[in-house]
């Protein structure tokens, strides 16, 4: 198992949305926990080689330790087992992904797009 960072972009005409990227995520990796506090609307998207049994959650906590996996906009479970875009329901403090299951070829990436919070004064 390995904890595998994320490269993280501003995009969008004045830099509103974040775009984080983990990639070639292989079986029992996790990817680094990322804080996006500040962020809303939030849509991954999982796709590659998922290999004989591979299988990719989206997980959150607001602690940084005790993680569960979150759900999508119908309330379902974000695992993965081929490629997938989908919204994220819930909006914890810390998001990561986890590749829970797979073999020798499963070789995962997964993104996640966020849109920034106007800040009312």
């Amino acid at each position: 198992m390995a904890l595998k960072l994320s490269t993280i972009s501003l995009i969008g005409s004045n830099n509103s949305i974040k775009l984080a990227v983990w990639a070639t995520l292989l079986n029992g990796d996790d990817g680094a926990p990322f804080e996006f506090v500040d962020w809303a609307d939030r849509t991954i998207h999982v796709y590659g080689t998922f290999g004989a049994g591979g299988t990719c959650v989206l997980e959150g906590s607001n602690d940084g330790t005790n993680y569960v996996t979150l759900t999508d906009s119908n309330g379902v479970a974000m695992s993965y087992t081929a490629a997938a875009v989908k919204q994220i329901n819930e909006a914890p403090r810390y998001v990561r992904p986890r590749v829970t299951a797979g073999d020798g070829t499963t070789a995962l990436t997964f993104s996640l797009t966020a849109r920034r919070v106007e800040a009312r004064l």
